[in-house]
């Protein structure tokens, strides 16, 4: 299992087009199942995922636990990847103020 992780701020009425761009398994190399969670320092925070330009949530509510993301509490989808797809995951902050959101994404192999 691989796990990325990202912590940002995003401000107000902005998004982030893709939090794990760059990071070395953001294409996935195997079959595998995404797990992505979220949590926010306060409500207003969306998140978008695609898997090789698949939606596996678009513009969901993340937990505004205020903390580091924690399974099952802060689940925000699971889906199925194939090698080569790219993962693109966007947060979308609504509010009129910075909101600071952390990321995790587990990539399992099933094979």
């Amino acid at each position: 299992m691989v796990t990325m992780t990202d912590v940002r701020s995003t401000a107000a009425n902005t998004q982030n087009d893709n939090v794990i761009a760059g990071k070395v398994h953001e294409f996935v190399t195997r079959p595998s199942v995404l797990r992505v969670s979220g949590a926010a320092s306060a409500v207003g925070m969306r998140m978008t995922v695609l898997a090789g330009g698949r939606s596996l949530c678009q513009d969901q509510e993340v937990s505004a636990a205020n903390r580091f993301p924690i399974l099952p509490d802060d689940l925000v989808t699971e889906g199925g990847a194939a090698p080569g797809d790219r993962i693109v995951v966007s947060t979308r902050n609504t509010t009129v103020g910075a909101i600071t959101c952390s990321v995790k994404v587990d990539v399992i192999p099933v094979r």
